[in-house]
Formats: C-alpha cells, structure tokens, sequence
C-alpha cells in the first residue's frame, strides 16, 4: 500500500476533467457522424415484391432486388438501369457527390428492359447478371445481361453507362427501376472511402515533445528526492526520530518495495509539472478560435453567398508555418468560366466578335488584305443547307469548298460531345440572328466539362443549334432548318486517349466520324487537312493562355462500318480484357482523320491572383502549380498570374523518354542553376518526365526544385499531384505543405499535404468536403495565411510555452520544501489549491488570450507578407524559447519559495498573537505570490486588450482572493482536516505579508521586463518593428503637435474616431476585420496631410 502524499480527488479531478471535456467534445462529434450515418442508412426506399412496391429502408436492399427510385433522390446501392420514364430508357444523374462534376450523365438501358415500365412486366422479367467483383474505380464496370424470352436467351453487354452508383441523384427523369448489383461496403463509393491520415501540427509534434521532457523531469525529481531520503535517514535520529515511530511492519517490510513506494510517492507529489489540462485548453482553443474563421467578412464572397468554412480545427496553427503551396490551375487559379474566344478553321483563324466569327487576315485567293466574316451562316446559301456570301472574295470553287469546311467543323461542335439539355424550347430556335432570337430560358445546356459547354454555346451563337437528343438521334438546327442524325455509336473519352469520337448517320444516309481531343492525340491520327497551318495556330492559342481542342473527321463507307460495327460489339461484351479489346477498337477506327480546325476557349484569372502569389513569394513560400493542361497553356497562364516572371530563367524537363535520358536533362539543368547567374529561376515538367524523375532520381529531381523559386508541373494526372506533395514531405528539410483545389481531381493532394484548402467553385463541392478549409476564392488565402495563420500561430504557441511556465513555478515550490521537512513527501499547498489551479485559477486568462490577442494590425501583417518569415519553421517553439519559458519558471520558483522563506519564515510579529508562520501558512504566501505573478506575466504577453481580458485577468485574482477568505473561513463539515481553517484571514492581516507580495512579484517580474526592452531596443524582429512603427503612427501626440493648427483638428477628430473605432470593435473580429480598414484608412489620411 503506498501512502500518497495527496488525496486521491486532489491527483484525480484534473484528469478527470480533461478526459471528461475531451470526451464530451469527441462524443458530439460521433453523435453527428451518427446521426449522418443514420440518415443515409435508414433512408426510406421502395422495392418491387411480388408484382408491387414495398417500403422499407435503404440499408435492406440486397443484391437482386429492383428498387424504384424517383426524380431528385439518392441510389442507395449500385443498380444497373432496368427501365426509366422516357421512351428510350435513359436518365440523367449527377455524381457531385462522387466525383465532384455537376454536370448531367446519360445512362442507358438494354433494349429488352428499357420497355419494362410498369410493375407487372418487371415482374415476369427473368434475368441473370454476371459481372466482376467490386473494385473501387468508378468509372469502369463490366458484366453481362442474359436475358430469357421465349426459350431463347439473349446477351447484351453491360458498361459504366448501366450503371448507377450509390450517392449519385437521379434527375431530369419521372423515375426508374434498377437492380442492386452491388450493396453496402461493397458498392463503389464505400469502397473509395479513404481513411484520411491523421494530421497534426508542428506546435503538437513540439507540445509532446516538451511534455517528454518534463516526464524525464518529473522522473529525475522522484528518482533525486527518493535517494536523498535514504541518504538522509542513514543517521539514525532521522530514520525513526522520537516523534515518529515505525510500526513493526515498516521496520520487516522490504528495501526494495520501500524505495519503489517512496519514489511512486514522490510521482504523485511532483505529477503537477505535467500539464495535463494543457491538451483540453488547446482543444477548447482550436474548436473556439475556428469560428473566426468563418466569422470573417473579408473571406466573404458575395456573389456567391459564401463564407470561409473549417472542416478541422486542429491545423489552425498550421496555416502560420506553411512552406510550400501546391495549388490546382483550372478553377482555382481560374474562374472556370470557360468563354469561346477564337478558333482555326482550314488553316484560317478566326475570333468571334458580337456572334460574328472574323479572320485576322485575307482568306485564300483573296484579292484585299480587308476582315473577312462570317456571320451566323446568314449569307451562305450555295449548298443545300446553307446561303452564299460574297464577302469571302473567293472564286466560286474555293468558297464552296471553304464553306464545306466551316459547315462540317461547327457541325463536329454541335454533335461530338455529351452534352445535355434542360427546359427546351425550341420553337423559334435557330430562325434568325442568335441574340435576337434565343433566350438563355429557352435553352440550357448540361455538359461533362465547361469547354463543351461553351464550344456548344459558340457554335448555336454562329448560327448551328443544337436541340437535343431524341432516343438515338441527335437533332441539329441550322437557320432553322431542322437537321436529324442517327447516333451509331460514342467512343468515349479516356486519359490515355485524350480524345473522343462519335459516329452518326447524316439525313443523306451517309456515316461520318468525328472526332476531338488534345492536339498531341488528334493532329498524328490525321492524313488530311491544314495539319501544319493548325499545329501553329493551335501553339498561339497556347500562348495567349487559351485552352484548345482539335476537330477531325472520317467518312465511313458502309463495308468500314460494318467492320467497326462488329468490333465495337466485340470488344464491348467481352467479360475478359475489356478495356485493353475497346482501346484496339478505338485506335483501329481513330485513324486517317481529315483535319477541320481547332477551338480557343478563354479560362479567365480569378481577381488578384497575381497579387496573392507574389504576396505568397514575398512571404517566403514557394508556389508550385500542378495542373493536367498542355505545357503552352500552363505556361502562358503562369506568366499571366505573376508565377513566373518574365525576366525568370525557365527551365524545362519535358518529353523525356527514358530514365537515362531523364537523369541527364536532370544533371544538365543542375549545372545551368549553378552556372546561370540569375536570381531567380523556374522549372516546368510534364507528367510522363516527371514519373521517369521520381522513378530513379528522386534525389537529384528535388535538388533541382529546391533551387527553383516556381515549379510548373503540366499533363499531371491526379494520383501524380499526390506523389510530388508527399516528395516534399519526405524531404530532409520536412517542409510544411498546403494544397489548393477546387476539383475531384485535386482531392487526392489535399489530402496528402499537412493543410488542405478546398476551392468552393464550379467544379462541384467534393474538394471543398475533403479539405481541411474551404474558401470561395484564391485571393482569400493572402488574409487566411498572413493573418489568421500567424494570429493562431503565436496564440497557442504562446498557450504552450505559459502552460509550462506555470506548472514549472506551481511545483518548483514543492520540490524545494522537500529538502526542508526530510522529504517525507508534505505537500506544501492544500489539496484544494492544487486541484483549482489549473481549473479555475489560472485557465481563463490563457484560453482568452488564445482566443482574442492580435499582436500586430491584421492589416499591417496583410500588407506586409514578409512578417511571416518571423514564425515560419516553428520559431516561436523552438528548443531555445523553450528552455528560457522553463528557465524563467525555475527562476520564478526560486525567488517565491526562499523570498517567502527568508522574508516571512523566521518572523515572529507577522502575526497579531505572536505565532511563526506554520506550514500552511507559508505555503498559502508562495502560491499566493505565485499566483499574482503567473496572471500578471500573462498581462504582460498580452498585446490586444478588450474588456473580456480585462475581466478574466484582474477578476482571476479577485476570485482567488473571494475564494480563499471564503474557504478559509468555514468550518467545512465533509473535510477530514480544517488545515486553512482562518489561515488566509490571519495572512492578509500582517502587513508584512502584503510587502513581500508586493516585493517578489515585482522582482520576478522585473527581469522579464529587462529582457523584452532590451530585445526590442537592441535585437527587434520584424515584427516588433512593425508594432513600434504601427503605435507610433496611431498615437504619437508629436506627430500631431507639429502640424499647423487646422490640420492638427482634423487629425484629432480623425483620431478621436479611431479609438471610436477601436473601442466598438474591441472584441469581436468580424467587426474588427471591417472597421480596422477604416482604421487603417484614417492612419493613411493623417500620415499623407
């Protein structure tokens, strides 16, 4: 039995508070994620039973059953498409759940089902489907549909097209009825659910460490005073003395169990030193200070209605030490707002103007160097569907060939694609001028991507209309003459393809194939057409920062779709090697193209993108752009956002083929960093040289990076985004990271690095939902990193180094009173004390500093990125700043217990009734002093004063002082001792007392001050200079005294409304952020007069 030297509440409470808050806080959050899983689990759904529709929930589906679900609802499994409410079979479905795309999907079903619309055909429906396991990806599914009519079985292949995944939201159709092929964690979304790694900040990988540091402590401290007690009791007179014999059973009991006793004894004595309410004030910190995030108005954006949004808390500090910021182009950087600007069509460019398309310069045979137009098709009327214009200047043969070509390439615009409709109405579609004669009302179009929506767009302002898709046809307007088209057969884009194709039936019953895709993967396919003129073209687009596409075309005879026909078929039921049969399929029908034209479409920058990468720079932190754009386009667009300047050194690392050649274009670019003398440089890579790069050469790869001030990394897929974040990562440096995203595509990097950042854009909310924080725009990562960053930063560094400074002056004291009662493990302070000082005493001052302090203007630190630098690596946690928080509180400690004991414990008149300080006594004046001087050393940390800190500040000793005149003074009635029984009272009364309170605070306090005016004269940091300079301006009484009499009224109205303005927003951030702007403006006004 080990007789603790405290009572078991007095070690217990605090931990049980801590875990009690904790558990509370993580039991809130698993109610809600309970609560959300119940939701989704217990869903109401209808499923066929024996010729008729049964309720029941969504976590009852099994596989086979035919569950009916209606317009706007959720699949609750993964169904393959049995029927719907059109005709056709079709339906239309969102995936922004999944993928993040909120565009409109079209799937299909067999033939033999599509006309199973009613509950009593499903039920004589008999079929079986065979198709793989369930895997992850959720754009690839194979499997087969044997279905039996009239003894006979019929085979139809199954695709991603028939299949309907869980999470995504039927729309645009009445209803449907499919069949739960795959349920529960099988299905594909609960199978891409990423068990996100744990991130944690630096301040807590430094807070741990710290807190090893002081259990070693702790440790010494018990191993030192055991052995000195020993040491001590081998005189005899103090092993038993007079007072305080042993019993029988401690003289036979054990050496060994005795040393173990005392020194668990002295671990319960000493245990203080651990500041385990610590991790509840920080969590308390962190869930508190994340509203002011979303409390901001600068990260307001009205135009959408969206506010800053924190998905975690616990990397608020994180966003101060940020080193490297990886960010997406399209979407982030961009407003993904995609606007037709030009294109090239026969070896002749063009730009659209107000509908018109205008050629920048003469056509062929064109006898003037005049603009040539061609307007909406209206003149044209020389083909069978089309008017004549003379305003080409051509001879009769090359205007009926040229206008051939511009009527085939904006009819490969109208009809490659997948593009949807919603809310048509097309009466009057297409019979005069665009903008006269179509409301946006009228026609909204649905696409994959932004760049075929606005190619759709361009090509119905030019005057070809696309109407919709009507079963398998595809109906097309031009000048309103209705045009249909049979849908043959979708090649469907893929990466590696990097195009897609359609095959249609014209009215005439002639086949065509067109086709569109990247440049790299159309222009080699091609055997026809300006291939060279369009190569060129294609390159200035790029370098205007455009994105482009190239159209081809194939004419099929009728023997050449009979064979692509079969092998399409083929390749598309096949159960084994599927994929690889398409992509021959696709590569054999892809071939001798003839050449059309290509298309430019603009991706405006967001606003002040360029302001907030060079504030990035300015700050220290490198800025790498990841995106899956052609080399030209990502370039033009780096220079147009300030990430590469012009006057930077560009390095390339492209079209590398082999790992040799690779590590030599590597140690090539090496020897140019080191021999180019040139400040700044920058490096752009592409996804295949980059694989060969971080292959083999990792080393050498990162070498040349670090030396880049801006890395540019083109045709990158998404997992590849990941690989070079994680690269950084493991770097010996073990730079902090932040990604920036906006896509599905980008929540593999978000994930990966130390911080994520979600863009709440166009492309769907899958990004924003992944990330740590989300914002509406990249302009607002200036005021989240510079401000809000470096505010967390210092805050809860600050919380960290003070939680261990006053647990380093709480149980010095206790340590030292060993050596001064033999150690026989008396405590110097009553349980109660040492139970509420880390609860009540001294938590409010530090948890509302944390909150609310704001060491410099949030504008000056905006306005100054080059303050970051100060915190950046952790500084303010630093094994140096550290040892002089745990150096001062050993001082401190020293100076209250021998300034107590040499001033107070010899002196017989400190009390009225001439008795010497007792135990209690003395230890009540130590954690009094140390009290006071542990809050007042908490004012002096304290920059941003408001009446909140005010209060819990001064109103923490006042309760103190409430507290124990209150305790002291009544016999408590459940207490086995009355030890401060009227001890406060009598303390308080001695004069004495209070002089030497007054005295060691002082003095402690003294040298704190000493140092911080020193530093600040004598070695001030960034920082401190701007707050010198900021409070100069402010408040400087000789800046106004020197200026003439009228001006000085002027500035001291200005001023007097300044501290209005101060006072108003005094606590509340969301009113600071916007009324420090006028704060700053008035500075602005007075220091120009």
């Amino acid at each position: 039995m080990i007789d603790t030297p405290t009572s078991p509440i007095t070690s217990g409470l605090p931990l049980f508070f801590v875990i009690t808050v904790t558990a509370i806080k993580q039991g809130y959050e698993d109610w809600l994620r309970h609560n959300s899983d119940n939701e989704v689990n217990g869903a109401p759904v209808y499923v066929v039973r024996s010729g008729g529709l049964v309720k029941t929930r969504s976590k009852n589906i099994r596989v086979g059953d035919i569950v009916r679900i209606a317009k706007d609802e959720i699949f609750p499994a993964d169904l393959v498409l049995l029927s719907s409410g059109r005709p056709d079979g079709s339906c239309h479905i969102t995936t922004a759940s999944l993928d993040g795309e909120t565009n409109l999907k079209t799937h299909v079903a067999v033939p033999e089902t599509a006309v199973l619309q009613s509950l009593a055909n499903l039920d004589t429906l008999v079929a079986v489907i065979e198709c793989q396991q369930p895997e992850a990806d959720l754009y690839r599914f194979m499997g087969r549909m044997i279905i039996t009519q009239q003894m006979e079985e019929i085979v139809r292949p199954l695709g991603p097209e028939s299949l309907l995944l869980r999470g995504a939201r039927l729309k645009n159709t009445k209803e449907i009825f499919g069949v739960a092929v795959y349920t529960g964690m099988e299905t594909k979304m609960a199978l891409n659910y990423k068990s996100k790694s744990q991130k944690r900040s630096a301040v807590e990988k430094s807070m741990n460490t710290f807190l090893i540091i002081y259990l070693i402590i702790l440790i010494s401290e018990a191993i030192i005073s055991t052995i000195l007690k020993y040491t001590w009791q081998t005189e005899e007179k103090w092993d038993e003395p007079w007072y305080n014999q042993k019993t029988e059973h401690q003289r036979n009991s054990s050496k060994i169990l005795r040393f173990i006793s005392d020194f668990l004894a002295f671990l319960v004595l000493y245990n203080f030193i651990i500041p385990i309410s610590l991790y509840v004030t920080v969590e308390m910190q962190k869930f508190l200070g994340s509203f002011f995030i979303g409390w901001d108005l600068d990260l307001y954006h009205e135009e959408s209605g969206q506010k800053a949004q924190v998905n975690t808390s616990d990397l608020n500090e994180e966003l101060g030490q940020v080193e490297y910021v990886f960010t997406d182009k399209t979407g982030t950087l961009t407003e993904n707002e995609m606007q037709f600007r030009e294109c090239s069509i026969n070896g002749i460019k063009y730009q659209e103007i107000n509908g018109r398309l205008v050629s920048e310069g003469p056509t062929p045979d064109s006898s003037d160097g005049n603009l040539s137009y061609l307007s909406s098709f209206s003149h044209l009327n020389n083909l069978p569907h089309l008017t004549s214009s003379s305003s080409f200047g051509t001879s009769p043969e090359n205007e009926t060939e040229l206008i051939k070509e511009h009527d085939l390439f904006f009819k490969a615009v109208s009809l490659c694609h997948t593009v949807q409709i919603s809310n048509v109405q097309t009466d009057g579609i297409g019979d005069g001028p665009w903008q006269a004669s179509l409301a946006p009302s009228q026609l909204e179009y649905y696409a994959s991507s932004p760049d075929e929506k606005a190619l759709v767009e361009a090509a119905a302002r030019i005057g070809v209309v696309f109407i919709g898709n009507y079963e398998e046809t595809m109906e097309v307007k031009i000048l309103g003459k209705l045009e249909r088209y049979k849908l043959l057969h979708i090649l469907e884009f893929d990466s590696d393809r990097r195009r897609m194709s359609v095959i249609v039936q014209a009215p005439s019953g002639e086949k065509f194939l067109f086709a569109k895709g990247a440049e790299s993967s159309i222009l080699p396919t091609c055997i026809g057409g300006e291939i060279e003129k369009t190569r060129i073209h294609v390159d200035e687009f790029a370098l205007k920062g455009l994105r482009t596409l190239c159209m081809a075309y194939r004419q099929l005879t009728s023997k050449e779709y009979e064979v692509i026909n079969r092998r399409l078929f083929e390749a598309r039921t096949a159960l084994q090697h599927r994929e690889e049969k398409l992509a021959n399929a696709f590569q054999f029908i892809e071939k001798d193209l003839i050449l059309l034209g290509a298309t430019a479409v603009e991706d405006r920058l967001q606003d002040k993108v360029r302001e907030t990468i060079e504030a990035l720079r300015m700050a220290g932190i490198k800025v790498w752009v990841l995106t899956g754009d052609k080399r030209e386009t990502a370039v033009s667009v780096s220079l147009s956002c300030g990430h590469f300047h012009r006057t930077m050194n560009i390095l390339e690392l492209i079209n590398q083929k082999s790992d040799n050649e690779c590590a030599e274009q590597l140690r090539q670019l090496a020897r140019r960093i080191t021999e180019d003398h040139v400040i700044q440089h920058g490096l752009v890579v592409d996804g295949t040289s980059l694989s060969l790069a971080l292959r083999e050469h990792e080393k050498l790869f990162m070498d040349v990076c670090r030396n880049c001030s801006a890395v540019l990394c083109c045709r990158m897929a998404p997992l590849q985004k990941a690989k070079v974040i994680r690269l950084i990562k493991i770097s010996p440096e073990k730079p902090i990271t932040l990604a920036v995203g906006d896509g599905a595509n980008d929540v593999s990097m978000i994930q990966e690095a130390h911080v994520g950042i979600g863009i709440m854009g166009k492309e769907g909310r899958q990004a924003a939902r992944n990330s740590d924080y989300a914002i509406a725009r990249f302009k607002f990562l200036s005021k989240l990193l510079f401000v809000h960053g470096h505010f967390y930063y210092i805050r809860i560094a600050t919380l960290v180094q003070y939680f261990v400074f006053q647990n380093v002056c709480f149980i010095t004291p206790q340590f030292l009173y060993q050596f001064y009662c033999l150690f026989s493990q008396q405590t110097l302070y009553d349980s109660v004390y040492l139970t509420l000082y880390n609860i009540c005493f001294t938590s409010l001052p530090i948890l509302i500093y944390s909150l609310l302090e704001q060491h410099i203007n949030p504008h000056v630190l905006q306005n100054k990125p080059t303050l970051y630098r100060d915190i950046s690596k952790n500084r303010q946690l630093s094994m140096t700043n550290f040892l002089y928080w745990t150096i001062l509180g050993f001082s401190h400690a020293f100076i209250f217990f021998f300034g107590s004991y040499f001033l107070m414990g010899k002196d017989i008149s400190l009390l009225g009734n001439g008795q010497m300080f007792g135990n209690w006594t003395f230890g009540t004046l130590v954690f009094t002093v140390m009290l006071i001087t542990v809050t007042v050393k908490m004012a002096l940390e304290t920059h941003f004063w408001t009446w909140i800190n005010h209060f819990v500040t001064w109103g923490s000793i006042i309760f103190y002082f409430v507290f124990s005149l209150f305790y002291g003074g009544i016999l408590w009635p459940f207490s086995d001792s009355q030890n401060m029984y009227y001890v406060f009272f009598q303390l308080l009364a001695s004069g004495s007392v209070w002089f030497a309170i007054i005295l060691m605070v002082v003095i402690c306090l003294l040298l704190d001050i000493v140092k911080k005016v020193f530093d600040r004269h004598f070695h001030p940091t960034n920082t401190e200079k701007a707050q010198m300079y900021s409070n100069t301006v402010a408040l400087s009484d000789e800046f106004i005294a020197l200026q003439p009499l009228s001006r000085a009224r002027n500035q001291l109205s200005k001023f007097s409304l300044l501290k209005q303005i101060q006072v108003s927003s005094a606590w509340t951030p969301c009113a600071a952020s916007q009324k420090e702007k006028q704060r700053a403006h008035l500075l602005e006004e007075c220091w120009n007069e």
